[in-house]
This record gives C-alpha cells, structure tokens and sequence, in this order.
C-alpha cells in the first residue's frame, strides 16, 4: 500500500525547473524552516531549480521526554548514536524516495535532483542518498551526521559512489557534536567517497559564509547546461 506524499512547501527559481533540491528540516522545525534561505542563494549559472520542502511527521521524541513534535526518527540520547531508531529512520527514508519519484515522474532525472538537509534533515540526506539506487546529483549535508554508521559499507549503493557531497558544520555545534560529524566524514572516506568538508565559526545554526558556499555548491551540481556525463 502506497503511504500518502508528506506536505510540501515549494519554490521555483525560474520557470520550468529542470532540476530540484529537496531540503529537509531538523527537529521540531517544519517545511518552511529553510523556505527563507533560496532568495539568499546565488544561483547565476545554476539550472532552474525547484525547491522541495517537505515537513516531518509527529512522533514523541524520547530525548525531549517523550513531547510530540515533528522528528524524521526518535532521538534517544545527546550521543545521537546510542539506540537509534531505526524503524523511523528507513520509514522517513521511504517517505523521502517517495518525494524523489514524484519529481522523476514530473520530468526531472534522478540526476539532476539535490537531497539536502539541516541536523536531523542532515542526518536523513545521508542515510537516503548512499542507499538510493539512482545517481544523484549531490547530497548537501548541514550540521548533522551519518545515522547507523556501522550499516552504511553493507547496505550503500554503487550509484552514488561518487556523487559529490558537500559537508558543513558548525565548530561551536552544541546539538550535533562536531566529533559526530568528523567521525561520519572519516567513515565516508574510508569507504571512498569524496567529501567537500566545510566548518564555520558557528552554533548549531547556519551563517552567510556557508550560505555563500551553498550557492556555489549548488552552481557546481546543478549547471545550467548539464555535462555530457549527467
């Protein structure tokens, strides 16, 4: 049975976008968290562009003493990696694949679509883009990690073996520790990948520095006229 779509908010740089970057939000935030950031974004050169913001379930989040809020999974401890919730992780990562079809469905290659995503958002971008079968166009990673590390080598797939992969995090991080990040970074290197690793003076936040680098990003991933090889 086929779950129904999570809501959305969307955008479009330009008219009739050839490509699309799904931005998932943290916890306890919504789809419109992220909304603001696409009119900070230099996006001369890129392709038209879509953006997805698509908001999380409620759940109780243990974490938080069992409050209901919107969660992609269930947080248990400030480690982040202690009993992790991995039903909710691979339900959220359906939901998500789901908002990936509908966008391959609506004329836009799996290649030219961007999953992104803040701390949780962040953490859900990774554990969905490595396993998802297509290539991608790129996975932009904000102040989070990769959830269920241990898993990743076995159940990754060759697809986005070399999808580009842009990293950020604050050093200041007082939610997602930076260790977490850097122990996520050095585990995805071990396995090959290549990641654009970024760090900020920053909390548990973003800044204009890395919003910068963000369009930039962007414009590297997502040209106006794709290569020969996308």
């Amino acid at each position: 049975m086929t779950t129904p779509l999570l809501e959305t908010i969307e955008l479009e740089s330009a008219a009739n976008p050839t490509a699309a970057v799904i931005w998932l939000h943290g916890l306890g935030a919504d789809g419109g968290d992220f909304v603001p950031i696409v009119k900070e974004l230099d996006l001369d050169g890129c392709a038209p562009i879509r953006f997805i913001f698509p908001t999380a379930p409620t759940m109780p989040v243990t974490i938080n003493g069992g409050y209901v809020m919107r969660a992609w999974y269930d947080i248990v401890a400030p480690s982040l990696v202690v009993n992790e919730d991995e039903t909710g992780l691979r339900a959220s990562q359906h939901a998500i694949e789901q908002l990936i079809a509908r966008e391959i469905a609506r004329g836009i290659p799996a290649e030219r679509i961007v999953l992104a995503g803040f701390s949780q958002g962040c953490a859900m971008t990774l554990h969905t883009g490595l396993r998802y079968p297509h290539k991608l166009a790129g996975l932009l990673c904000l102040s989070g990690y990769l959830p269920l590390r241990s898993l990743i080598a076995a159940e990754r797939n060759p697809a986005n073996q070399h999808t580009p992969i842009l990293m950020a995090h604050g050093n200041a991080d007082g939610v997602v520790a930076p260790i977490r990040a850097e122990q996520s970074r050095d585990v995805l290197t071990g396995l090959g990948y290549q990641i654009d690793w970024r760090t900020y003076p920053m909390p548990h936040s973003v800044c204009p520095e890395e919003v910068s680098d963000i369009g930039h990003w962007l414009q590297q991933v997502l040209p106006s006229a794709p290569s020969a090889g996308n």
